[in-house]
Formats: structure tokens, sequence, C-alpha cells
């Protein structure tokens, strides 16, 4: 009966946020399970574009690292803030969502290749986080129950966090910046005297067979 109740409440979670978190749990278990590797996982140019493993252009994106404190710790930060923005800023916009995961994405991928980072799931947490905190700059956050703080400060909290882990920063720089050209050409350029909405979301996502996509995700 718990375990009905848990899967009642978890289709309750929006359709873009069910099946990224749903992607990310079910790819960490397969590595825990050792049904994949994550040399099967990682971004590699050379596999991608020479040996055609397509799948890793996702993948990377999927897997946060065995369970541990780090992978908890991002999947809670995953799922809070992809469904503040989803439920929020994105309510009624799920095309829109996905256009956003898509643009982050193949920038993060771009950029990435500059600094030879083979996974990238933590950037675009980071990309979410400082969309949403842009998004709610009044809101305030409690950060680990040790200090409050406004949420655009969010972003910056989690990567002083990183280096208190002795973690390389680079991922959370990439995210951040990626996140700032969102939010700039999303919210602020089309605001500005002379701007306009330069990221509009392709005609695919909200024809018949993109909406029939999202509303079987949604079932």
């Amino acid at each position: 009966m718990a375990w009905q109740g848990l899967a009642a409440e978890f289709l309750q979670v929006p359709a873009v946020t069910r099946a990224y978190t749903a992607a990310c749990v079910l790819t960490t278990a397969a590595v825990q399970l050792e049904l994949l590797s994550p040399f099967q996982l990682y971004f590699n140019p050379h596999l991608v574009f020479r040996k055609f493993q397509v799948w890793r252009l996702v993948t990377n994106f999927l897997f946060f690292g065995p369970l541990g404190f780090s992978f908890f710790f991002n999947m809670l930060f995953v799922f809070r803030y992809c469904r503040m923005l989803e439920e929020g800023s994105f309510r009624g916009r799920t095309a829109d969502f996905v256009f956003m995961f898509l643009f982050g994405g193949v920038l993060m991928t771009l950029l990435g290749l500059l600094g030879s980072l083979l996974f990238l799931g933590q950037a675009l947490m980071v990309m979410l986080v400082y969309v949403w905190s842009r998004r709610s700059p009044q809101v305030r956050v409690n950060f680990l129950g040790l200090v409050t703080f406004q949420a655009p400060f969010l972003p910056w909290a989690l990567m002083g966090f990183s280096l208190l882990l002795g973690n390389s920063i680079l991922v959370d720089l990439l995210g951040t910046a990626v996140g700032h050209i969102y939010y700039f050409l999303e919210d602020v350029f089309p605001n500005q005297p002379g701007g306009k909405r330069l990221l509009l979301t392709p005609g695919f996502l909200k024809a018949p067979a993109g909406s029939s996509l999202i509303i079987w995700t949604q079932q």
C-alpha cells in the first residue's frame, strides 16, 4: 500500500520533471546493478561522431555518480527546482520547458568540449537552479538548514559547497553560464528597447506528434 501511495504521488509530478528524474534514478540503478557501466554513458566526441554512439549525447546527463551523498544531493535539487520551474513559470508550457532542456543540453555539450567534461548532469541541475533563482528574486532560501539568503545567491552557494567538498567547480560554472545565457535571451533581452525573443520553441515540439509524446508522458 505504501508503494501504491508513493507511485500515485509520483504520478502527480509534472511530466518533464517526472521523466527526467526517473531516467536519472533508473540509470544509476542500472549502474549499481552492473547492468551498465559508466564507460558506456560518458560523453566522448570520438565515440559519438566516429563510432556513432549517439546515445552518449543523452546518457551523460543522466548519471550523477554512484549511490551516495552526492547522488542524493543532486537528485534532491534536480527534483525540487525542476518541479518548481515546471509548475511555476512553465506551467501550461511543456513544449517550452522541453526546449529549455534541449537548448541547455546542446550549449553545455558544445562548451563542455573545451573542458573535456565527461558528465554534464550536474551542470544541467545548476542551470535549472539558476533560472529558477533569477525568476524568484524575492524568495528566501534556507541552504542545508545553515544559512538563509535571497534566491539569486543559491547557484553561488552551490558552487561554494562544491569547493568545500573538494570538487571541481568547472561543471557549476558551466551550468551557471548556460543558465545565464538562457535567462538573458528569454527574460532580459526581449524586454530591452529593440529587443525581441530569440529563443522560439521549434514547431516539431508543438506539432501533433510532439504533443502526443508529451501527453503520453503525462499519462
